[in-house]
């Protein structure tokens, strides 16, 4: 069947199809796992693309010696743990590195023995998929919207941002001038300057932004990169600005596992009048390489 007929043909069972299923039936074309064998997502492979090319500008941890403070809290944590980007490293990639002897999913929990546990991967980027649930399934149509995403490090939500919505702008702050570097770079090289910027600063010297932005995503965006007092100073920071009715916020994790680890309890009942969560449908629609639980540490938030 040619195009022609083809498209002539499903616009007749559209229209052939009760007015009660039509949008039911639009929404299974878009997102069904059904046909995806049929679909060619190009801005999956353009995210694919930029995933490779950032890995040949950074250590297999995507963590940069200047990052003491991350490697130290990591080196602390009571279980083995390692850093291991979502963004960059997909299963499969991890499967070859572990292949190769560059990455491991285990370690010995006593030297000269066979007896080995799982290491604990931190990732702080989303994967692809969890971008596509972030701009599919959390966030509402973002035509004419202000996007910031606090400590954009890789800038994938900017990438994800810009492929996956409509936002107007997408602004990614971030305070290591090397992962500003590599956004910047990204940027130029993707054709994404129109509508991405990233802004090299600390998130606590621009008010005005967090003021107007419609959008405000935060990403394990404090615990391993700041001390815990500034960890609280940077969410009074967002408490005072982030004012705009209606906006939306999006933590990982929730903001209260946040801010208990920090024991800021009276911060944390401060969201029952500035913020109310919004409920997410973890079981809508996934890729299927997506991880059921990193989905669900996706929180959503309105101002009130």
């Amino acid at each position: 069947m040619h195009f022609d007929d083809a498209k002539n043909e499903m616009l007749q069972i559209l229209r052939r199809t009760e007015s009660r299923d039509l949008a039911k039936l639009i929404d299974w074309l878009k997102h069904s796992g059904d046909i995806d064998d049929f679909l060619v997502d190009n801005q999956r492979a353009i995210l694919h693309s930029i995933a490779e090319d950032l890995r040949s500008c950074l250590p297999v941890d995507a963590v940069f010696p200047s990052e003491t403070l991350a490697i130290q809290k990591t080196q602390k944590n009571p279980n083995p743990t390692v850093h291991v980007d979502a963004f960059l490293y997909d299963e499969d990639t991890v499967d070859s590195l572990c292949e190769e002897g560059k990455m491991s999913r285990n370690y010995c929990v006593s030297c000269g023995s066979h007896r080995t546990a799982p290491l604990e991967f931190i990732s702080h980027s989303f994967s692809i998929p969890e971008l596509q649930f972030l701009f599919y399934h959390v966030l509402p149509d973002l035509t004419g919207k202000l996007v910031v995403d606090v400590g954009s490090r890789l800038g994938t939500v900017l990438y994800g941002g810009f492929l996956y919505s409509a936002a107007a702008q997408l602004v990614g702050v971030e305070i290591n001038e090397e992962f500003v570097k590599l956004q910047t770079m990204t940027v130029e090289k993707y054709g994404f300057s129109d509508r991405v910027q990233v802004i090299h600063a600390n998130i606590c010297s621009q008010a005005a932004l967090v003021q107007n932005s419609d959008v405000l995503i935060m990403n394990n965006v404090f615990e391993y990169f700041i001390e815990p007092k500034d960890q609280v100073r940077a969410w009074q920071f967002i408490s005072q600005n982030f004012r705009k009715k209606g906006a939306l916020l999006v933590t990982v994790p929730s903001i209260q596992e946040s801010l208990m680890s920090l024991q800021e309890t009276s911060a944390a009942s401060t969201i029952g009048y500035w913020l109310q969560e919004v409920s997410l449908n973890y079981s809508a629609y996934l890729q299927g390489d997506a991880d059921p639980d990193s989905i669900k540490q996706i929180h959503l938030y309105m101002v009130l």
